[in-house]
């Protein structure tokens, strides 16, 4: 009986994670350019947790979820949120600057292509948000508005472990050196 169980425990262990409904990949190497023909480069915000949404002027919950985009911005920004928009043909940009004035965005917005959104999900849906860890994992891809309940569920957890990694520990020695460690790094 004991036998049986190391083997099931084995064979477990040895599953890829998406057998459990954790399909966690690395985030593709994305640069697009913003409104002012700047580079932005997702890997420029390794560290932080990234939301990566996709919407477009002409799309109805699009235009009613930015709001709540801005407002999560503001109040979690200080915790190593970003929240970066990509638009969704067919815009032009005079449209979308015209809009993110409006709506007083206050995250990068850059310019997409439908080649852009594929790179993360096929399906014609949007809005769309790809939730991306610290360490640039895609750890959520979230259909439709994002939903209080699923920010919650799904993103507050993820700020959370940014904040636990940035704290420091300090231990004295025997001989009263002191030594912190940061992330996992002792100094």
């Amino acid at each position: 009986m004991v036998r049986r169980i190391i083997i099931v425990l084995l064979l477990l262990a040895a599953l890829p994670s998406q057998a459990f409904g954790q399909d966690v990949r690395k985030a593709p190497l994305l640069a697009l350019k913003d409104l002012r023909g700047r580079n932005i480069r997702l890997s420029d915000y390794r560290g932080k947790v990234v939301l990566l949404n996709f919407w477009a002027t002409w799309c109805p919950p699009c235009r009613a979820e930015i709001p709540d985009l801005v407002k999560l911005q503001r109040e979690y920004r200080s915790r190593g949120l970003q929240v970066l928009g990509v638009t969704y043909p067919p815009q032009t940009t005079a449209e979308v600057r015209r809009f993110i004035k409006r709506h007083k965005v206050n995250y990068p917005v850059a310019l997409g292509a439908k080649e852009t959104k594929a790179l993360f999900d096929e399906s014609e849906t949007l809005p769309v948000t790809v939730v991306i860890d610290r360490e640039g994992n895609v750890r959520e891809l979230i259909e439709g508005i994002l939903l209080p309940e699923e920010f919650e569920q799904k993103i507050r957890p993820l700020l959370r472990q940014a904040q636990g990694k940035k704290e420091a520990s300090e231990v004295v020695s025997s001989t009263g050196d002191r030594w912190t460690a940061r992330e996992g790094v002792w100094y």
